[in-house]
């Protein structure tokens, strides 16, 4: 998981791992981790664990681990310097081998995992030729769109790099959940847990 939003949604996946090893006697991921420029977001996250190789500060030099407020373009750039660092931290996973594919999650609208997850894509299909590469991106509510113009900017940038490098660009999008159910607008917990539920029986 990318950014504030793909982390917390990778966190999900997470704890949906120990719900299937506890009722199922299974894993369902061979790893989940969290990559980001802002350390505190990072540290807020409860599922995945809590090492530096699950939890991936990058940029930690250009952002001073306080994230890259919403630049697009900073967030694509600390991922080209850093991601050998994001690679080796997936490629040392214990069960790295067993992995049938990768799933890279992002928020469209932020920084970090906007500008981040295409080049990452990239390098882990340069890199693992034999394994598609699928990304989840999550569109943003319409009140961010109407109060914040980075939001369309990085969105149509975030939407239009992954669907050139992934193998398969999954969309959610955030204002179909309070459509449904408009106490959700202040529940982000509850909408990525409906975000990563639907996995949990297909995997």
């Amino acid at each position: 998981g990318f950014g504030q939003c793909g982390g917390r949604i990778a966190d999900e996946f997470a704890r949906l791992n120990s719900r299937a090893r506890r009722r199922r006697g299974i894993e369902i991921i061979t790893g989940a981790f969290a990559v980001n420029t802002d350390a505190a977001d990072l540290s807020g996250l409860s599922s995945i664990k809590a090492d530096y190789q699950h939890r991936v500060l990058i940029g930690g030099r250009k952002t001073g681990g306080h994230g890259v407020g919403k630049i697009n373009e900073l967030g694509a750039e600390v991922a080209r310097e850093d991601s050998d660092k994001v690679i080796d931290a997936i490629r040392t996973a214990r069960r790295f081998f067993e992995s049938d594919a990768f799933l890279l999650i992002a928020g469209a609208a932020g920084g970090t995992g906007s500008g981040a997850i295409p080049i990452i894509t990239k390098h882990i299909k340069e890199r693992y030729v034999d394994k598609p590469v699928y990304n989840l991106i999550v569109l943003p509510f319409q009140h961010e769109e109407d109060t914040e113009e980075r939001t369309v900017y990085n969105s149509a940038a975030c939407l239009k790099s992954t669907s050139s490098v992934a193998d398969a660009v999954i969309l959610v999008d955030n204002q179909r959940y309070i459509r449904k159910d408009f106490s959700l607008r202040n529940n982000l917990a509850k909408i990525n847990a409906l975000i990563a539920e639907p996995f949990y029986n297909l995997l």
